[in-house]
């Protein structure tokens, strides 16, 4: 009888070995990659309800992470202002200037937006509507933009000179529209000459380019805009396809403030209003002389108009699931001016200062993260796989709305920069996460539901030798695997 219990004992855990080590065989299989060769690799899987590893190699190595930092900083931006948190821009006549208006920033990276099917001028239309019913016909108006919330470091001093200009770049202030970026619209039809520029949409007066972009027979856009943030003169390098009647790329506005308050004037203009001078208080700010930031001094009056932007469960969702570098941004400043309300301070490094420390304060060891931005664009982030996944189990047993969170992250197979990872295999629709890449880095960090099997999971590859669809394919086969 002794000798039965024993066999059937041992083909119990025989029959259970496959389940044990199948995780580990499908990791050293990963790592063993030959397209990851030389490649530094973190992976961290662990139980969602337990907190207990799967599987996991190097986990506690900091990795660029690329675009997976905006799980930390949509996290922190969802425990912190809540998900209904909605931003506001106002329209306010100045208490002691009857003929100066004000444009209120409150740091919402929503408006005038593409990412949602709103009408992007619909606060210069509704705003226009509401100023005429308080407004004279016989009177001069100046407008003043409110727009140094955030100060005016609107990007990160990591950022890289061939990002810088882009749209994917763009800064992020207490005033934001139309996504702070533009499009530079291209006749190519002259194969002999560079591409000839038609216009910017909108247009920004002032702007002004260097153009050596050449033409190519690859259909590709490779056309980058180089240029300072508040800077008006812009350089353009590579390429863009030929044979064109129109094509375009997107730069960063200089200085959306300005653009605002020349927006709203050509309004008032148009129903008939006299506009003078339109001005932010950034030289006044830059130059540290004012009180409290108020200069050119102004009192709020009347506001005779205020926008709201969607809910913050939607922009982090948009951030999430189209890897919006500028709502990041602006997330985390929004978080560093929550938490510390003096203007004059630094919006983008007390954000990352308390998002540091909220993390240490739910019993998550922070020495692994480093940040730069809220966006990951900056290659000198870092954080653990480990740390990844401590921070989605607590989002996921411990948050303050772990569905909401859950669902701001695009499913693999379906959707977002995800809709080709997983595709048209078991785990489509199974898998909830945030890819990040950058030159030279491929991550990946979420859950994994399929049925019994609820996971958190990181996966990060830094400086892979192969060819990013290898490495993709790798990390496929991984989290199958499992």
């Amino acid at each position: 009888m002794k000798n039965l219990a024993r066999y059937m004992v041992l083909f119990l855990l025989l029959c259970l070995l496959p389940y044990v080590a199948y995780p580990q065989t499908s990791l050293q299989r990963l790592v063993d990659n030959p397209a990851l060769k030389h490649a530094s690799v973190g992976v961290s899987v662990v139980e969602l309800e337990s907190g207990k590893s799967i599987a996991n190699h190097d986990a506690e190595k900091s990795l660029t992470p690329a675009s997976v930092l905006k799980l930390i900083t949509t996290a922190t931006a969802l425990e912190t202002l809540g998900e209904n948190y909605r931003y506001k821009t106002k329209i306010a006549m100045d208490a002691d200037d009857p003929s100066r208006i004000l444009v209120l920033g409150g740091g919402d990276p929503t408006l005038g937006s593409g990412a949602f099917p709103d009408n992007p001028r619909i606060f210069f239309i509704n705003g226009t509507e509401a100023l005429i019913e308080s407004l004279s016909t016989d009177r001069e108006y100046t407008i003043l933009v409110v727009d140094n919330l955030f100060g005016y470091d609107g990007i990160s001093p990591e950022w890289t000179w061939i990002d810088i200009g882009n749209y994917y770049a763009a800064g992020a202030y207490g005033i934001s529209i139309f996504d702070n970026s533009y499009k530079l619209v291209f006749n190519t039809m002259d194969r002999k000459e560079r591409p000839k520029i038609l216009r910017t949409e909108p247009e920004i007066k002032g702007l002004t380019f260097h153009n050596f972009l050449t033409l190519n027979e690859t259909g590709q856009d490779n056309g980058y805009i180089y240029g300072v943030p508040f800077g008006y003169e812009k350089e353009l390098r590579g390429n863009i396809p030929a044979g064109r009647s129109e094509f375009s790329i997107k730069g960063d506005i200089p200085d959306p403030g300005r653009l605002v308050g020349e927006t709203l004037g050509e309004y008032l203009k148009q129903a008939g209003y006299q506009v003078g001078t339109i001005e932010t208080p950034r030289q006044d700010y830059l130059s540290r002389s004012s009180m409290n930031g108020q200069t050119p001094p102004y009192r709020v009056g009347s506001v005779p108009f205020t926008l709201v932007s969607r809910p913050l469960k939607e922009i982090i969702r948009e951030v999430n699931v189209e890897s919006n570098n500028h709502y990041a941004e602006h997330l985390i400043r929004t978080i560093g001016r929550h938490a510390n309300s003096d203007i004059q301070t630094n919006a983008l490094a007390e954000g990352i200062d308390y998002t540091v420390n909220y993390w240490k304060d739910k019993g998550i060891d922070p020495t692994p993260l480093t940040m730069h931005d809220g966006s990951g664009l900056a290659p000198q982030n870092a954080v653990s796989a480990r740390f990844l996944t401590d921070m989605l189990v607590y989002m996921h047993n411990q948050g303050n709305a772990p569905t909401t969170f859950f669902n701001s992250l695009p499913k693999a197979g379906e959707e977002g920069t995800l809709k080709y990872f997983l595709r048209d295999t078991r785990l489509s629709g199974k898998v909830a996460a945030k890819s990040g890449s950058i030159g030279g880095v491929q991550c990946f960090a979420g859950y994994l539901i399929d049925g019994e099997k609820k996971y958190a999971f990181a996966v990060m590859v830094n400086k892979f030798n192969g060819t990013r669809s290898e490495v993709r394919k790798a990390i496929e086969q991984f989290l199958l695997g499992l």
